[in-house]
């Protein structure tokens, strides 16, 4: 049997976001796990969640795994990875569009305007924040057409506050939570040419960063998982994973 996946989900998500992505992995050999983090499952409160206990509640599914799985995370679930990679061992990390690690700064101004403007909110770290529309359907879901967008943003959930906060404003956060150094295994950063939100220019830093390499898809935006162009993410990222696994033998 091929070394387990398991697919980490960002923000406001839940492990429905490889519902396609998963397959060519299963298709592959590789048995493939897609966890609901804290507070996505409808069953547990989103509110007052950090970052470290998202990557507290991967690290713990990682060691359940017989071999050091294959972890691939996006968006916020990239950091999420990150910071897994760091508590229990893991084979490769395949990161997607990656929220950036404590000290590595954004690369654009939308990057900034996410930092600030939950501050409209009041102490929104306090709270559950409920997803938007238009700023999901402006820089996450870009490209897909519009019944794509609605029924994605159907299935999202409210996220912790805490964990934004955590995420957008490292430089305020005297713990340094999102703190993450190399995981000590191959790694790979895919960043989307068009993606405002995660830009290839901070993909880059969080891939140095970590000792990993680097690849752009120049025509896809922030959705890497669904967008069109999404399968091939998924073979270059089977590549990755075979490449090393060869290097390895």
């Amino acid at each position: 049997m091929r070394a387990p996946v398991i697919m980490v989900h960002g923000a406001f998500c839940g492990g429905w976001t490889f519902d396609a992505f998963r397959q060519p992995f299963e298709a592959a050999g590789h048995p493939v796990i897609t966890p609901d983090l804290v507070g996505h499952d409808g069953k547990t409160a989103v509110a007052g969640v950090s970052m470290s206990d998202y990557a507290r509640q991967v690290a713990q599914l990682v060691r359940t795994c017989e071999t050091p799985p294959i972890l691939v995370g996006h968006s916020l679930g990239g950091l999420v990875a990150q910071m897994a990679a760091s508590r229990a061992k893991i084979s490769k990390l395949i990161l997607l569009a990656p929220s950036a690690p404590w000290g590595v700064s954004g690369a654009s101004l939308e990057e900034a305007a996410s930092a600030v403007s939950l501050y409209t909110l009041g102490p929104y770290w306090m709270q559950a924040i409920a997803p938007d529309y238009g700023v999901v359907r402006r820089y996450s879901v870009d490209k897909l057409e519009r019944p794509e967008r609605k029924a994605i943003f159907a299935r999202m959930t409210a996220e912790s506050g805490r964990a934004l906060w955590e995420t957008l404003n490292w430089w305020l956060d005297p713990f340094m939570t999102t703190s993450v150094s190399s995981p000590g295994c191959p790694v790979l950063a895919i960043a989307g040419g068009q993606d405002v939100i995660h830009p290839p220019a901070t993909v880059r830093q969080t891939a140095a960063r970590l000792g990993g390499a680097v690849e752009v898809f120049p025509e896809m935006s922030h959705w890497l998982p669904g967008e069109p162009g999404w399968e091939a993410v998924a073979a270059r990222c089977l590549a990755f994973i075979d490449a090393e696994n060869r290097a390895a033998a």
